[in-house]
């Protein structure tokens, strides 16, 4: 048991999906897993194990930015073991190219500034995703007859951004969609020598200004969360 989660030593698997939102964990755990059991409800932020295809796997709801998601990586990792981390969640898509309801799977995560700054100081780090992950989960999608984007991604650190020259940067340079969360987990998997993974949903766009409505959601995420399943087990 650590401070942000509750769960007893054995009850984590070392792989673990991670979506923001702990009612999204709720329903991916009751929907893809078998033999589910709460094992986290401290401060509301709920975390689920069972089984997929007999594989013992943790969903885990993180919160919304980087802070957060830091805080349970790193009791997941150091306190609990869990060895592979595969973000699920949504995003806003930057590209012309990328549709409503699109996956995108992250290669790498480019950001303004992450918890683990302070601990580079003058040095740019790059994070990125496990190659193995990404591979798998590029061929997960392809045998379900998707077609992923798969590149870059921006983690931002708000929500409700005033910066349109920067989205616009980013859009120059290639980046497929924005969210909040990857860079961080991507810092602390290559810290700790874990896998790490972003699979992400196109709730979004932010040039069209087309959303995906909320009652559509957990449908059109249900390919996210197979994929990752297949990625963790290839």
């Amino acid at each position: 048991m650590t401070v942000h989660i509750g769960a007893k030593k054995g009850e984590i698997a070392e792989t673990v999906l991670l979506p923001g939102d702990p009612y999204r964990a709720k329903w991916a755990a009751e929907t893809f897993l078998k033999d589910v059991r709460l094992v986290n409800e401290v401060r509301g932020m709920l975390g689920f194990t069972g089984t997929w295809n007999g594989n013992p796997v943790t969903i885990q709801g993180s919160g919304m930015g980087m802070p957060s998601l830091s805080i349970y990586v790193n009791e997941l990792i150091k306190d609990y073991g869990a060895k592979t981390l595969i973000r699920i969640g949504s995003c806003g898509g930057m590209q012309p190219t990328v549709n409503i309801r699109d996956v995108i799977l992250a290669m790498t995560a480019t950001t303004l500034s992450t918890p683990s700054r302070g601990i580079f100081k003058e040095v740019n780090f790059a994070p990125c995703a496990d190659w193995s992950l990404l591979q798998a989960a590029a061929q997960s999608a392809a045998s379900r007859n998707l077609t992923p984007h798969v590149g870059g991604i921006y983690s931002s650190d708000v929500f409700y951004d005033e910066r349109p020259d920067l989205n616009e940067q980013m859009v120059r340079h290639g980046i497929l969609g924005v969210e909040m969360e990857a860079a961080e987990l991507y810092t602390l998997a290559a810290r700790y020598q874990c896998r790490a993974l972003a699979v992400l949903t196109v709730s979004d766009h932010l040039q069209t200004g087309e959303a995906l409505p909320s009652d559509q959601r957990e449908r059109s995420f249900g390919d996210m969360v197979e994929i990752a399943l297949d990625a963790a087990f290839a």
